[in-house]
């Protein structure tokens, strides 16, 4: 039987493993840390992350449905806020501890092998080296995040990137005002407050090193209303942090290695979207090992994954420039459909091209070099 080794345990790589053995596949997994593993994250599933998740046999978890986005500028008190809401189901939010939980539950169900503890020292010619020796295998799947060594190994690793954003994440013992998630923009950082259960939500915030630099006693102190919001409330977990976010691979597959999720090129946390897309990811790179075409892979990551990068980007983008920022939630936030229909195109779940132009256009006009 075909055996597909994973490295990395996390989210992502347990939903490899998890379709791997839907596939009829043989899953080895690998990882140097032991569950509980909590990391840096913002803890939303958009609306066909959740469709992913249920596909992968997990059906009820402890989260928080959310039904949108909405903006808030704090560095433009007075203005409007943008409200958009997904057309196509609810979205999750979760604690990634939870999730991991459930993700390892389903594993074990399904038989992938976990090997918790086991550190991975470099690839051979028929699988990993390991701690605990030479782990034989058909295909190797890279799924160790930002900091992926397998990329490396493989020489896939990419140019470094010349944007340097960091992340900072922590819970709060008090479940959340809004069924939205809300995101605060001021000036080189933003906050995203996420609902992940009843009595607790997550705030994490983004910022560019060389326009912002939180201090670590005061980091909402760019975000005046929200730290009111905040005031009192009790923390429900340590700061983490993580960075820098972009990364960038040469490709994602080379010969029997396979990349999935952040190990497989990483732009941004801005949009969300990282565990929805790779969850995709793991999907169609098992679907190629599957059918021994393991170079249609490029082309099923592309699909997959382009038009949310490029979105990605584009939103990076108005976070670097303030003045066109301000204008476009403002146009955001007198057209709500249009917001709603921008979140389904991010998601996957419209076509660009049915959009509208006099929408489009409606926006345009509102920008400032128009």
């Amino acid at each position: 039987m075909t055996t597909v080794l994973i490295a990395g345990g996390g989210p992502v790589g347990l939903a490899t493993g998890i379709q791997a053995r839907l596939a009829g596949l043989e899953a080895i997994l690998v990882d140097a840390k032991v569950p509980p593993i909590d990391k840096a994250c913002g803890e939303g599933l958009m609306p066909s992350g959740v469709k992913a998740l249920q596909e992968l046999g997990i059906e009820h978890l402890p989260s928080a449905p959310f039904k949108g986005i909405r903006y808030l500028q704090e560095d433009r008190p007075n203005a409007s806020v943008a409200v958009g809401q997904f057309g196509a189901g609810e979205g999750w939010g979760i604690r990634r501890l939870a999730l991991h939980k459930a993700l390892v539950e389903r594993a074990e169900q399904l038989g992938v092998q976990l090997r918790w503890g086991v550190r991975i020292l470099g690839l051979t010619e028929t699988g990993l080296r390991t701690s605990e020796g030479d782990i034989e295998g058909d295909w190797i799947v890279g799924a160790d995040g930002l900091n992926s060594s397998i990329r490396k190994w493989a020489n896939l690793e990419g140019k470094p990137a010349k944007i340097r954003r960091y992340g900072l994440r922590r819970h709060y013992a008090q479940g959340s005002w809004s069924d939205h998630v809300e995101v605060y923009w001021a000036n080189g950082c933003e906050a995203y407050v996420t609902p992940n259960g009843p009595t607790g939500m997550g705030v994490a915030i983004l910022w560019d090193r060389d326009r912002y630099k939180p201090s670590p006693s005061d980091p909402l102190a760019p975000f005046p209303s929200l730290k009111e919001r905040l005031q009192g409330i009790p923390f429900a977990s340590i700061s983490r942090g993580a960075g820098p976010l972009q990364r960038n691979s040469r490709a994602v597959q080379r010969g029997r290695v396979l990349l999935v999720g952040d190990a497989a090129g990483y732009v941004d946390a801005i949009t969300g979207e990282g565990l929805t897309l790779g969850f995709h990811q793991a999907k169609e790179a098992i679907s190629c090992i599957a059918e021994n075409r393991p170079k249609s892979y490029r082309r099923r990551y592309r699909r997959v994954s382009n038009r949310s990068l490029l979105i990605t980007r584009l939103v990076r983008w108005l976070s670097f420039h303030a003045g066109f920022r301000k204008r476009f939630i403002e146009g955001l936030s007198r057209d709500p459909a249009l917001f709603g229909r921008g979140l389904d195109i991010m998601d996957g779940n419209r076509s660009l091209l049915r959009i509208g132009l006099f929408r489009c256009s409606r926006l345009l006009s509102r920008l400032p070099f128009l």
